[in-house]
């Protein structure tokens, strides 16, 4: 709670509000809310809700202009790519959101600061909260200038996995499979590291707030190693 200081959020995300309140209910967690026991304060859900429908239909529009041919089953896909949980916790770090989301001292101490779920529902809220404050336009402008970027890199996170198996049959190496390295934290918070191997030799180490997540994030490192070696 102490590190909330609305001007310097408000130079992060590039709008400056006319409702303040909007952009403390936006970095509002439930478990801060619940603890502080106050009347009329109100949790970021209800903004991430709005947020989410607000970037389905921005994300949308962007694509459906800037990809003239590409028919819809792709489109889909690559909207999925671009607002899924790693991208838009990934966003969120770097306009350091985190660092002012209001928690309950329990959250805190558990690490919710640097939660992935955590980070991906402010972005949302603070979309949600840009809308109500501005209108439409303030929020394209967010989305676009920090989410609809570098599509091709955030696409490739997204299909890792699969883009891993496809480049490993094609040189004819054999199989890629995952393997658990450690796991940590409380149930709600848990961290899990995963090692990818081709042929039974590791290619590359991902970490993730679930085990699907740390392959896919393990499978994106792989990729991004395969990349610079080929060069």
């Amino acid at each position: 709670m102490l590190n909330y200081n609305e001007q310097e959020i408000e130079e992060h995300i590039q709008y400056t509000f006319k409702n303040k309140a909007l952009l403390k209910q936006a970095l509002s967690h439930s478990s801060f809310i619940n603890e502080m026991k106050k009347k009329g304060l109100e949790s970021y859900e209800r903004l991430e809700f709005l947020g989410d429908a607000v970037l389905e239909l921005i994300s949308s529009e962007f694509l459906f202009d800037e990809y003239k041919e590409m028919p819809e089953g792709k489109l889909t896909k690559l909207r999925s790519s671009i607002v899924c949980e790693y991208t838009l916790s990934s966003v969120s770090k770097m306009l350091h959101l985190g660092d002012y989301v209001l928690l309950s001292k329990g959250e805190e101490l558990t690490g919710g600061r640097n939660r992935d779920s955590i980070l991906c529902d402010l972005f949302e809220s603070v979309l949600g909260a840009i809308y109500l404050d501005g209108g439409m336009q303030p929020a394209k402008k967010y989305v676009e200038s920090f989410l609809l970027t570098d599509i091709e890199h955030k696409s490739l996170f997204y299909d890792a996995k699969t883009t891993l198996q496809e480049i490993v049959q094609k040189d004819g190496k054999g199989s890629v499979s995952y393997e658990l390295v450690s796991e940590s934290g409380p149930d709600h918070s848990k961290c899990y590291v995963m090692d990818v191997l081709v042929d039974g030799n590791k290619l590359a180490t991902g970490k993730g707030s679930s085990k699907k997540n740390a392959q896919q994030m393990a499978a994106y490192e792989a990729l991004l190693h395969l990349k610079v070696a080929k060069a």
